[in-house]
């Protein structure tokens, strides 16, 4: 079975990164600038795909797995800030992060964006929505802190965020 599929460089960064996602990942193409939390290298990139847990973002020189990003996604007028680790990367190609905090008011930005992207638009009043993403927006960025401080568990904080954002 291996000796057929050839092209084992292009398969691996395919597949490695789907392999560990447990969110949907939706194509979302963005400018996005980071600076490294222990270096303050700054690097721009464009992201491939958005879902709940993070981003790929396509970069000629993606930092290593485990660096701490803030990053920023610029969508037209828009913009979204994270904290974010490094998940996976291959140099040339790109990396895959998992957001690890964000202030409610980006994360309101961000659910906008995702509602957009996987054709979920909201069918509630404006001032229900507001409400509801406020409530959204408070217990996702406890979700987060609570990840970030190690009270929770990766796995347990993406299974809340799952439930948190169907």
């Amino acid at each position: 079975m291996s000796s057929s599929h050839t092209p084992e460089p292009h398969s691996n960064a395919v597949a490695a990164p789907a392999e560990r996602r447990r969110n949907l990942r939706f194509p979302f193409s963005a400018a996005v600038e980071m600076i490294e939390s222990a270096t303050g290298a700054k690097i721009h990139g464009r992201t491939a795909d958005l879902g709940l847990g993070g981003c790929y973002i396509d970069s000629l020189t993606p930092l290593p797995v485990g660096s701490e990003i803030k990053l920023k996604i610029l969508k037209d007028d828009e913009f979204f800030e994270a904290h974010a680790r490094v998940m996976f990367s291959q140099m040339g190609m790109g990396m895959g992060v998992a957001f690890i905090s964000a202030q409610p008011n980006q994360v309101r930005t961000f659910q906008k964006w995702i509602q957009e992207i996987s054709g979920n638009p909201a069918a509630m009043s404006d001032r229900d929505a507001a409400a509801l993403d406020h409530s959204h927006a408070i217990l996702s960025e406890l979700i987060l802190t609570l990840m970030k401080k190690k009270v929770l568990s990766d796995e347990e904080g993406k299974e809340l965020l799952r439930k948190l954002f169907p």
